[in-house]
C-alpha cells in the first residue's frame, strides 16, 4: 500500500510539474468566476435537460478536438467519446461499492474543490494529442489507474460556464480510456446541491475527508483504488 501511494503520489508531482504545469492556469481574461476492475459504473441516465440545469443546451456543439478558445464561456451538452455525469450521478457512484468508484480530477486549481479530487489542472490546456501536456498527462493516468484503461475517470472544472475539465475528458478519451465523465457542472452545482467541499491544498492528499459513503475509489487514497 505504501508503495503505491508514493508512486501515486510520484505520478501526481510530475505531472502537476510538467513545464508549464504548475503555472498553467488560463490567463485572467480566461479563468472561469470562481463561483461559490474495476467494476464499471452503471450510471442512470442523466434527467431531461432544462434552463438551469447542468444538461442544458446551450446551443455549442463539441468541438473537433481539444477546445482553442477562452476557458470561460458556454459549453457542449454532451462529450465526444464519452458522458456527461451530473451531480446526483456522481454523488451515487460514490457510494456505490469500493471497486466500482470512479478517480475524481480537479481541473480547476481554485481555492475549493470535492473531498479526494486530485490535481489534473495542466491537462485543461489547448494544443494537441502529441504534445507534452498529452505525454505527461497519459503517464499521470496510466499510474494512478495502474495501467487500467477501464477505470472510470471524473473531470471537473467550475460550472456549465468552463471548458477546462472539457479539454482534460477529451485528452483521456484520445489516450483510449474507455470510461471518461465529465461532470459538467462542477463545482457550482456540487456546492449548490449541499455537498461537502475541502481547502484544495497542491498535491496528492492522501488524507483527504471522503466524500459520502466513503473515499472516492476505495480505501488507501481519495480517488484511489487501494
Amino acid at each position: 500500500m505504501a508503495v503505491l501511494l508514493q508512486g501515486y503520489a510520484v505520478a501526481q508531482d510530475r505531472f502537476n510539474a510538467a513545464p508549464g504545469g504548475p503555472n498553467l492556469a488560463p490567463a485572467p481574461a480566461q479563468t472561469p468566476a470562481q463561483t461559490p476492475a474495476q467494476t464499471p459504473v452503471q450510471m442512470p441516465r442523466a434527467a431531461p435537460a432544462g434552463p438551469g440545469t447542468e444538461t442544458q443546451d446551450q446551443g455549442v456543439p463539441p468541438p473537433k478536438g481539444l477546445h482553442t478558445g477562452p476557458m470561460h464561456g458556454a459549453t457542449p451538452a454532451s462529450v465526444p467519446g464519452g458522458r456527461l455525469v451530473t451531480t446526483a450521478q456522481l454523488v451515487q457512484a460514490l457510494r456505490g461499492p469500493a471497486s466500482g468508484r470512479p478517480l475524481v480530477f480537479d481541473v480547476l486549481g481554485g481555492p475549493e474543490r470535492l473531498p479526494g479530487a486530485q490535481n489534473a489542472v495542466p491537462a485543461h490546456q489547448a494544443g494537441s494529442f502529441d504534445d507534452h501536456t498529452q505525454r505527461e498527462f497519459g503517464r499521470y493516468l496510466q499510474q494512478v489507474t495502474q495501467g487500467r484503461m477501464d477505470v472510470p475517470l471524473v473531470f471537473y472544472c467550475a460550472s456549465t460556464q468552463c471548458w477546462m475539465s472539457y479539454n482534460a475528458a477529451v485528452r483521456a478519451i484520445a489516450m483510449g480510456h474507455q470510461q471518461v465523465l465529465w461532470y459538467r457542472g462542477g463545482l457550482e452545482a456540487w456546492k449548490q446541491a449541499g455537498q461537502p467541499v475541502e481547502t484544495a491544498r497542491p498535491g496528492p492528499q492522501p488524507g483527504s475527508p471522503p466524500l459520502p459513503g466513503g473515499p472516492p475509489g476505495g480505501p488507501g487514497a481519495p480517488g484511489g483504488r487501494g
